[in-house]
């Protein structure tokens, strides 16, 4: 079975059945502060696996009416959600974005992208000269507890399609051997959105909550529950 078959034969959206558009408006102010902080004004901006389009509708809520929002998704089912929020300037595209030969842009979003990808070594290098900026938001899930308690890794697999998983240094280390100039990166605390994960996630909010303020990669590596936001060129 092709590992791609969960996002086509609906097994994703069974697992999965708002596709995290809860999630968008927290994930497109990220993205936005990052552009705000390092005065990137695009006018056309692409998002790769877009899911439901949420997060480029957020964006577009904050930015100049003049700027054209593109999503591209192979899901069938996400393209369905996608086509909910489509208006004048934010189209999508139920495509492979790499199948198209003219699709260049100014900035490419990869949000929660390439842990899904069987080969995001290849993608990332076909990709590399399609736009000035890309902004990505990689999962940090190789942490101490998720080693030591293996079926939290086998359960992203399983219900969320993870194939691969990063550490801040791995996921920055490998941006840099496929020749992308990193501008700027930083933790974002997904553990902190509202969602009940039970007994166990509550009670690693604390050490998360009060250790990160002190030694920040130490409480990333060990406890986890932190994404990395990266710009790069």
């Amino acid at each position: 079975m092709n590992v791609a078959d969960m996002y086509i034969d609906g097994e994703y959206l069974k697992h999965n059945p708002t596709w995290d558009v809860e999630d968008a408006p927290w994930k497109a102010d990220l993205i936005f502060r990052m552009m705000q902080r390092h005065q990137i004004e695009p006018k056309t901006i692409c998002e790769i696996g877009c899911g439901c389009g949420e997060i480029l509708r957020q964006l577009q809520l904050k930015m100049p009416v003049s700027v054209k929002f593109t999503g591209y998704e192979f899901s069938p089912q996400a393209y369905e959600l996608c086509t909910q929020r489509s208006n004048e300037w934010l189209c999508f595209k139920l495509k492979n974005y790499c199948d198209e030969p003219d699709n260049s842009c100014d900035l490419i979003l990869l949000i929660d992208l390439i842990e899904h990808l069987e080969d995001y070594f290849q993608f990332l290098r076909d990709i590399k000269g399609k736009s000035q900026y890309k902004i990505l938001h990689i999962p940090l899930e190789m942490f101490v507890l998720a080693v030591l308690h293996q079926q939290f890794l086998l359960g992203q697999k399983k219900k969320v399609g993870h194939l691969h998983f990063f550490s801040k240094d791995t996921a920055l280390q490998i941006l840099k051997d496929l020749g992308y100039s990193i501008i700027d990166y930083s933790y974002t605390a997904g553990y902190s959105l509202p969602r009940d994960y039970g007994l166990k996630d509550w009670l690693l909010k604390i050490p998360r909550r009060f250790l990160f303020p002190v030694v920040p990669d130490f409480t990333v590596r060990i406890f986890g529950g932190y994404s990395l936001l990266v710009l790069v060129k």
